[in-house]
């Protein structure tokens, strides 16, 4: 015991020296995935913005501002983009993609979490009124048009997931290409043809928590969070489906561990002083300590079973990270400390990648490669669109009565 106690020791100082040395190095991603990071969306397609009433997205963030920075808020970020975008048509007869700007999760508590109940009402209002005042709707019911839905569960509109399965995805929305941040395979929020998206986290905010690149990373295993959801799950074993409690529960007392619900002013700082950085699973199988473990170039350790991760064309994850299933967490430590230090290494050099970094972030103004042209990418590949989709005159798919007798009220 005592044996291998010293050698996870001098592994972890010899990673920490190494991680030091490596961490200018970079290595450019090989093969297609590493291609399509670097396409240009620009003359690929054409997207044509509705102009829609105030109410349905400014008067909101003017409303709530706040609505600006938290994690739901590429819906907002997206939209101003588009705006400028060389991609955007004013001709929408020439459009390969119609865009709706409606801030669904635009509706927050006072302490600051999206309330997504007035959110179908909304998305149907807003469908309403395309589908009145422009053609292009009622001639595909949609598909070849593309909504933003960064809630927890995407269009089925809930937070927690069993409401959010027992709602499904909006009905009017089954033929859209929904844009979302939630992925999980073979789940009724997840329709085959969405482009998962990584959340909203604050580039500027980030980028000025930097440290040298120089500086060791002197933390084995790096989180803060929550581990357990008193006040929604009170009995526990619901939130994040008991993995986080697992982490707590087996290695709070482990020295390897750094862990805590403490959210330090230097929280940033030390995930670049750490090796691995825990992205477990909350309420939903996605968090933004995704995109700040892979900004910061600490190895994200994934543990939500079935994810599907952002961009998952372009960035080779199981190249830059570690697959955890959730019902192995109580051997976190063997497995980490069991990974070749050639495999970390050569992990950190990928993450290094500064196309990696750029495709997490949703910048302003917009850089070439960044979150919204990775975006465009996915857009771009569905194309061109089949004859299929295209509706006989006066011919209906969607059921426009289905649905939760609340979502059918007026917004």
């Amino acid at each position: 015991m005592i044996r291998s106690s010293l050698s996870v020791i001098l592994l972890f100082l010899f990673l920490s020296a190494s991680s030091a040395e490596h961490n200018a190095r970079t290595e450019r991603i090989s093969g297609s995935a590493g291609d399509v990071l670097e396409d240009n969306p620009v003359g690929r397609l054409k997207v044509y913005v509705y102009d829609l009433p105030s109410k349905y997205n400014k008067k909101l963030l003017q409303k709530d501002p706040r609505c600006l920075t938290h994690m739901f808020a590429a819906e907002i970020f997206m939209h101003r983009f588009l705006l400028s975008s060389p991609v955007r048509t004013r001709n929408p007869d020439e459009a390969d993609w119609f865009y709706t700007p409606i801030y669904p999760t635009c509706d927050l508590t006072p302490t600051g979490l999206p309330l997504p109940f007035k959110s179908p009402r909304m998305m149907r209002s807003a469908i309403q009124l395309i589908s009145s005042n422009w053609p292009y709707w009622n001639r595909t019911e949609g598909a070849d048009h593309f909504f933003v839905v960064p809630h927890d569960f995407g269009a089925c509109f809930h937070y927690q997931e069993e409401k959010a399965i027992k709602r499904g995805i909006l009905p009017l929305l089954q033929r859209a290409t929904l844009v979302q941040t939630f992925g999980q395979r073979n789940h009724v929020c997840l329709d085959q043809g969405s482009i998962t998206i990584p959340p909203f986290a604050p580039p500027q905010k980030m980028q000025a928590h930097y440290i040298p690149p120089d500086i060791p990373r002197s933390i084995f295993v790096y989180f803060r969070g929550l581990f357990y959801d008193v006040n929604n799950d009170p009995e526990g074993g619901y939130y994040a489906r008991g993995a986080r409690a697992a982490v707590w529960e087996n290695f709070k007392n482990n020295p390897l561990f750094d862990i805590s619900t403490d959210h330090p002013t230097t929280y940033y700082e030390d995930m670049q002083r750490s090796i691995f950085c825990l992205c477990p699973l909350g309420w939903a199988p996605w968090s933004p300590r995704l995109v700040e473990a892979v900004v910061f170039g600490c190895i994200p350790v994934i543990i939500a079973d079935d994810i599907v991760l952002p961009f998952a064309d372009a960035i080779p994850w199981e190249e830059i990270g570690v697959f955890v299933a959730e019902k192995d967490v109580p051997e976190l430590d063997t497995i980490l400390t069991s990974i070749p230090t050639e495999v970390i290494l050569r992990k950190q050099r990928l993450l290094a990648n500064p196309s990696m970094k750029q495709a997490m972030l949703f910048p302003q103004p917009a850089q070439p490669g960044d979150a919204f042209h990775q975006i465009l990418n996915g857009l771009a590949r569905k194309l061109p669109h089949d004859r299929s989709i295209y509706l006989r005159e006066g011919e209906k798919v969607l059921n426009w009565t289905a649905g939760p007798v609340g979502d059918l009220k007026p917004w």
